[in-house]
């Protein structure tokens, strides 16, 4: 083993000292304001998806949907799919660092090979094994096992700099794991307050035609008795069918939310089925202190910013292909024209060499690779600003609704209390016979509508709170209200 002690040495001295050609990585800037706009205090953010999200959703302080959400972690498909790409991403940055190293083969033969005969003389071949003969077939066998190795120094840094890509993109996978987790959390969360609003929505529904049911009677016992026009009873017959059928859309819609879950947590729609609950109408509150590095955790920003360092790492595997390959080649092994003594001294075979490879001329296609490298770089660089401007943008804007909808939240109470507080005292009215109909029908309809709108303006302030959590790449950690 002492002739490649040399070569190998030289070589290995070469790819330790060698410099990875093309442009070290360095984060581009991106355009982000001091502070948010919609709530003072707070600071700038830069992306770095490093940090603990939490189980935000248990600010919201439902057990359902806690336990809903620990079940879309381990069965949600798209999660699934996510968590397979990242494990294909870190295969791939294993598989390109195996080419740091070298290929160590082993082959063993065995053959015997004649031919039939016509004369000649015997030959002794190098090897040991006899050909040839007068009168005879001549015959010869041949046995060899031979140890050998190739490899291709990182002389210029190309598989350096692949791995740096291939590194970059794992990354990347795996922010867009957490991405799909975080949507596909969010996305379960959005529509079980949308489920639970269509629970609150029956309720109201149904005590909307339990009412008309009662006016409806009244107007008909009262048409019998001559003291209201046949016209209030059609009136009233109408909006008790109009009742219910808002009951039955409102079922509908709850049926929707219902399979929309089941999917999300991985079940066939047709096996699960989620009861009727109380609805816990808790939205989070925003904590003036909230510090914008909650943005360093969005996983798109992540993954944008690691697609510019795979993006860049390819600019310095096109201009590799500039500098000549090498590779070194060595072989050491044993023939013999007899399985007996074949790993004699005698049989020893070596043999090792250097081989170059450089491309003359190729009519501009490695600049044309280079330049489109550079121009694949520019285009994440970009794609990865407007990324942090949407993220900034979406933060501002629910930041901005979630003010908002507190504000309109306290006015739909006073609203429905007092729409609820008119139609009682227009029914009584009416029974006592000093309003019309009409006027009966206007306040139900005001009530019911006023109701409406304050269930509404929960599920909004919940599923606005949920935009907000995804916007800044997860929750924050403080008590909810």
């Amino acid at each position: 083993m002492t002739h490649f002690r040399t070569p190998l040495s030289l070589l290995a001295c070469a790819a330790l000292t060698a410099c990875a050609v093309g442009p070290d990585y360095v984060r581009p800037s991106a355009p982000i304001s001091p502070t948010y706009k919609e709530v003072a205090g707070w600071t700038p953010a830069a992306p770095a998806d490093a940090l603990d999200r939490g189980d935000w959703w248990s600010l919201f302080g439902d057990p359902v949907l806690n336990g809903l959400a620990a079940r879309a972690q381990v069965s949600n498909q798209n999660i699934v799919a996510a968590e397979a790409a990242y494990r294909q991403a870190r295969a791939m940055v294993a598989e390109q660092r195996a080419a740091l190293f070298p290929t160590v083969s082993l082959t063993g033969s065995g053959s015997r090979s004649g031919d039939g005969g016509g004369g000649g003389t015997i030959i002794v071949n190098p090897d040991g094994s006899t050909s040839g003969g007068v009168g005879g077939a001549s015959q010869r066998s041949t046995f060899r096992a031979t140890l050998g190795a190739t490899w291709e120094p990182d002389v210029w840094g190309r598989i350096r700099r692949t791995i740096e890509g291939a590194r970059a993109s794992a990354q990347a996978s795996e922010a867009d794991l957490a991405n799909a987790t975080l949507s596909a959390q969010g996305e379960l969360a959005v529509n079980y307050f949308g489920l639970r609003e269509a629970d609150a929505e029956i309720a109201l529904d149904q005590a909307n035609v339990d009412g008309n049911q009662r006016t409806t009677d009244i107007t008909r016992n009262r048409v019998n008795a001559g003291t209201v026009p046949r016209s209030d009873l059609l009136q009233a017959e109408t909006q008790l069918a109009n009742a219910k059928a808002e009951l039955v859309a409102a079922q509908q819609q709850r049926a929707t939310f219902e399979h929309a879950i089941a999917v999300l947590v991985g079940e066939a729609p047709g096996n699960f089925s989620l009861p009727a609950a109380a609805w816990i109408s808790t939205a989070p509150a925003i904590p003036p202190g909230v510090p914008s590095t909650l943005l360093q955790r969005r996983p798109d920003i992540a993954a944008a910013e690691r697609q510019m360092a795979a993006a860049n790492a390819q600019i310095g595997i096109a201009r590799s292909a500039y500098f000549p390959s090498l590779t070194l080649n060595g072989s050491y092994g044993y023939a013999s024209g007899a399985l007996q003594g074949l790993f004699g001294a005698s049989n020893n075979l070596w043999s090792y060499g250097l081989s170059a490879a450089e491309t003359l001329f190729d009519g501009g296609a490695r600049k044309a690779q280079v330049k489109g490298a550079r121009a694949t770089y520019d285009q994440t660089v970009a794609l990865y600003r407007q990324t942090v401007l949407t993220a900034l943008q979406g933060v501002e804007d629910q930041l901005a609704a979630a003010r908002s909808l507190e504000a309109q939240y306290v006015l739909r109470q006073q609203a429905s209390a007092s729409a609820d507080a008119a139609a009682v005292m227009a029914e009584n009215q009416y029974r006592a016979g000093t309003i019309s109909y009409v006027e009966v029908f206007t306040a139900q309809t005001a009530a019911y509508s006023a109701r409406t709108a304050l269930a509404q303006a929960q599920v909004q302030r919940q599923t606005t709170a949920i935009a907000l959590i995804q916007a800044l790449g997860g929750g924050w950690h403080e008590p909810a209200r």
